[in-house]
């Protein structure tokens, strides 16, 4: 029997259609495009507004394009991971929800909590799903809706988020020297101070007093989460090139989390890789937590070319990070379709 290997054949993506720009933000809280630009990169995130929608209505847009790029039949769908940090409801699952919304009848569900790794580690997750040959066709989806958890009040956190999903089809090849080539994962948890939401978890469960006192908005520690960002995926970057036998001109792109243009840039130098080749849409998004990595394939997924040379690294609340090397399974110029 020929070894399964397991590859992409399909991106999509969705963004809510409220546009929150640096200058509207700037009438929120005390900042301005200036001071947000060089700091971040951000000129824009979108912002999902509606009420009664969380993070499964965009999740279940992404999919529905996903399955019409790609002309899957529902009932040839095995399974349906959901990569977040901004979940509906505590339960059931997010997945669950979007599987139930598309109408899949031999699917299972599960989300999947890795802060702004999610979608790099469902994804290595379902590769290892299909290369066991039990499954044939997946769909992995990185969605967030950031501005649930985000203060409006905190000049420092609040410029960096955006809502958004997007989602991958991951299926089986016997070809070889395609699709996921390596995974280097890690996690120290010793991120937990620095990165973290305080209330409505088990430990500190909504209250009167966690509202009243705004414990449910995402806090960060920007300069200690730079600092450690840019060193781990770098080195995370560093090591899977050195074992895979790779120079830095080997690498046709790098996709990076979108946190912080700094952030990218420093990566970037640090292995040695242009900045023509990594791929970046921060300006237009902000982070999307989960829904970075899905959000670029989908933006940039005209210059793909089969063959290419893809790192993916990412760095998360835990601290969790990582970095994958993939190549590419199909031409993307005939498959991007116009947003």
């Amino acid at each position: 029997m020929s070894n399964i290997n397991a590859i992409i054949t399909g991106v999509a993506g969705y963004v809510p259609d409220y546009v929150l720009n640096n200058e509207e933000l700037s009438r929120m809280v005390d900042t301005n495009d200036e001071w947000i630009t060089t700091r971040t990169g951000i000129k824009e995130r979108r912002i999902l507004t509606e009420e009664g929608l969380g993070t499964s209505y965009m999740a279940r847009k992404a999919a529905k394009l996903l399955m019409k790029k790609t002309g899957a039949d529902p009932d040839s769908i095995d399974a349906v991971i959901v990569a977040t940090t901004t979940p509906d409801y505590p339960h059931p699952s997010t997945a669950s929800i979007v599987l139930g919304k598309l109408g899949l009848k031999n699917a299972f569900a599960f989300d999947f909590a890795a802060a702004c790794c999610g979608f790099m580690y469902a994804f290595d997750v379902a590769c290892n799903m299909i290369q066991s040959g039990r499954h044939k066709r997946i769909i992995v989806i990185g969605a967030d809706k950031m501005s649930a958890i985000t203060d409006y009040r905190d000049r420092a956190t609040c410029p960096l988020f955006g809502d958004g999903a997007g989602a991958v089809m991951v299926e089986g090849t016997t070809e070889e020297n395609i699709g996921l080539i390596d995974s280097y994962h890690r996690t120290d948890g010793k991120g937990l101070p620095f990165l973290h939401i305080k209330a409505g978890g088990s430990v500190c469960p909504s209250s009167r007093f966690t509202v009243d006192h705004r414990l449910h908005y995402t806090y960060q520690e920007g300069r200690t989460v730079f600092r450690y960002a840019v060193t781990a995926m770098g080195d995370d970057c560093a090591t899977l090139l050195e074992r895979n036998g790779l120079t830095q001109e080997d690498i046709n792109y790098v996709v990076c989390h979108q946190a912080n243009l700094r952030i990218i840039e420093a990566v970037a130098k640090r292995i040695g890789v242009p900045m023509e080749k990594v791929l970046v849409n921060i300006q237009r998004y902000g982070n999307t937590s989960a829904a970075c990595m899905p959000l670029v394939l989908w933006d940039f997924e005209s210059k793909l070319k089969k063959g290419d040379r893809i790192i993916f690294t990412a760095f998360g609340a835990g601290f969790v990070n990582g970095a994958s090397y993939y190549r590419w399974a199909y031409d993307g110029a005939s498959a991007a379709v116009k947003k």
